[in-house]
């Protein structure tokens, strides 16, 4: 049985709860939050605190809170010695003070607390600075159904990079497309299938092999149409710049 606080009440922090306490071999012990408030309804299932100083002893405490206070939160806990973990993707495992064994559990996926979450699809990045707290965050991962990846803070910083571009930019788009049809009273839902081909063609070939549309064609007249289209949004200079990334890409001349 592996034993676990929760120090944040983010989405991250609310699933990953979820998940742990489903899980037959993990217990959580405690769960912390500056504002106790939006956990109060888990009152019945777990002990929650707003105080640091009453932390209850556990094999790892999970840091899911945001990236700028996860230094300052971890230098605050008044113990030592014991495995503490962040969730984070960009902050590096030395940010953690040095009185901890300390450890990364980073989930790469996007995370909404109105949205449930199957975490077998959901990909842990570990890392950790001794092999048997490894191997705590390895089964750790496992017990939720997750499958782990060793991975470090510098190759951890570049994922966690390409996952920028993958969905937070990508979903930028979906919304100017939304916004798009909106605006000639075409309902979003015409656009569904395309995405979800779009996403499921990449499950068999690279994203440059599945690149189609004006830019890889070099298709000028349809470029020039879409520009005149956008004249006045601030979207044209997105349209401009993936554009001219993509004909950059195939080796298409630029207008």
């Amino acid at each position: 049985m592996i034993s676990v606080v929760i120090l944040g009440a983010g989405n991250v922090g609310t699933h990953l709860f979820k998940a742990f306490n489903k899980a037959e071999n993990i217990i959580v012990n405690q769960w912390f939050s500056r504002k106790t408030k939006p956990i109060d309804l888990y009152k019945n299932t777990v002990e929650v605190t707003d105080n640091l100083s009453s932390l209850k002893e556990a094999d790892v405490y999970v840091l899911a809170v945001s990236d700028d206070v996860i230094s300052n939160l971890s230098s605050k806990l008044t113990f030592e010695n014991r495995l503490v973990v962040h969730t984070s993707g960009s902050v590096g495992i030395h940010d953690l003070d040095k009185k901890h064994r300390r450890g990364v559990f980073y989930p790469l996926q996007t995370f909404s607390k109105e949205a449930d979450m199957d975490f077998s699809n959901v990909p842990i990045c570990i890392e950790a600075m001794d092999k048997n707290d490894f191997n705590t965050l390895k089964l750790l991962a496992e017990s939720i159904g997750s499958t782990s990846y060793k991975v470090s803070t510098e190759q951890r910083s570049s994922l966690h990079l390409a996952a920028v571009f993958a969905n937070n930019f990508t979903n930028q788009l979906y919304r100017i497309a939304h916004e798009i049809t909106e605006s000639k009273s075409v309902e979003f839902d015409v656009l569904k299938p395309l995405i979800l081909e779009t996403a499921k063609k990449i499950q068999t070939m690279s994203p440059y092999m599945a690149q189609t549309g004006p830019a890889k064609r070099n298709d000028k007249k349809t470029i020039k149409k879409h520009l005149k289209l956008l004249e006045g949004s601030h979207h044209k200079d997105i349209y401009e710049l993936l554009t001219a990334s993509i004909q950059h890409t195939h080796g298409r001349k630029k207008l």
